[in-house]
């Protein structure tokens, strides 16, 4: 008989393989059946998402006007200029967020990304073509390089630029592949195991492995909003959901805030035993308690903001109450009251 489980499995075995720059593949397993896909398509869309990069935002030509005129001696219009300016993928050197960067060419010339190299910018597709240059021409324009992670369309672009520029939708991400397959694997006698093998690969901004590290970072960070959840006490009536997951952390005694000696036994002599006595009091009542000095008041309100509760925090009236009855239930257990 097939043994039954009490827990899903947990997936112990992780492989990187360098397929060629900026190309590499993920695999993980064993995976539970239907575990793996839950995971993959999430961090896919996170790797889109949420991995910072650079993009042209808008672009100034001198003589032009529009993104359909024409630049006399130069073999593109520039609508296609622009769509091989928005192919060639610029790194901002320092720590600016937005640089404004200007070129002029002479003619005859044929300018690639590598001519765009400057002080301020490093050109990661030195190769990508940009545009041919007749003998007679010139080609003067500016362009806005920003760092932003996503895509931005440029309707959301043309309030923050000046009238003189011509808006660009913006490609952020430095993700140009992330794909992923679920493979069944065997473990022990069981077929029905999964594996995830990622395939992920960047434009040269930011290496594949780096990218999978931020889209997994991205996840843990959206998902810790759920941390509350594991203060809420389980009871068999209809509390408020809201109310519980407070009532969990503040029903906590200030042992639990590790304060400082000095502060801790003062709150002790004034009895004041859980988190959310503090949480309740107004800081002009926290200030009128025996012997706290200003020092252990400012650490006491800096605790308290860490875990989301300040001094004087306002609950619903109902949580409120509710919180005060049940501090006082639980002193009155305890012969504290």
């Amino acid at each position: 008989m097939k043994s039954i489980n009490t827990s899903a499995h947990i997936p112990t075995e992780i492989e990187v393989e360098n397929i060629a720059p900026n190309k590499i593949k993920v695999i993980a397993y064993p995976f539970e059946s239907g575990f793996a896909v839950t995971l993959a398509h999430p961090l896919r869309r996170l790797l889109f998402s949420s991995t910072v990069g650079y993009a042209p935002i808008a672009v100034k030509i001198d003589g032009v006007t529009h993104e359909f005129d024409s630049i006399r001696g130069m073999l593109e219009d520039v609508a296609l200029f622009i769509i091989n300016l928005k192919g060639i993928r610029f790194k901002i050197k320092t720590d600016e967020k937005r640089v404004v960067l200007n070129y002029s060419f002479s003619g005859p010339k044929e300018i690639t990304g590598a001519d765009l190299n400057n002080d301020d910018v490093e050109i990661v597709t030195p190769d990508n073509y940009l545009a041919t240059l007749n003998e007679d021409a010139e080609l003067n324009f500016s362009v806005i390089i920003e760092k932003g992670v996503g895509y931005v369309p440029s309707e959301n672009i043309r309030e923050d630029i000046g009238t003189d520029y011509i808006a660009l939708d913006a490609f952020f991400t430095p993700v140009s592949k992330a794909v992923y397959d679920i493979e069944n694997v065997l473990v022990e006698d069981n077929p029905n195991f999964e594996k995830i093998v990622f395939t992920i690969e960047t434009d040269g901004l930011i290496s594949p492995i780096e990218a999978f590290k931020n889209s997994m970072e991205a996840m843990y960070a959206q998902m810790s909003v759920f941390k509350g959840i594991l203060d809420i006490e389980v009871t068999t009536n209809d509390e408020d959901t809201s109310a519980g997951v407070e009532l969990g952390k503040l029903l906590q005694s200030i042992e639990d805030l590790n304060l400082s000696a000095r502060s801790f036994n003062c709150l002790e002599r004034a009895s004041v035993k859980y988190i959310g006595e503090l949480a309740l009091m107004t800081e002009a009542e926290l200030k009128n308690l025996k012997n706290l000095g200003k020092k252990s008041l400012e650490e006491i309100k800096q605790v308290m903001e860490d875990i989301e509760f300040p001094v004087g925090y306002e609950f619903l009236d109902e949580t409120s109450e509710k919180l005060r009855k049940k501090i006082e239930d639980l002193k009155s257990e305890n012969n504290e009251g």
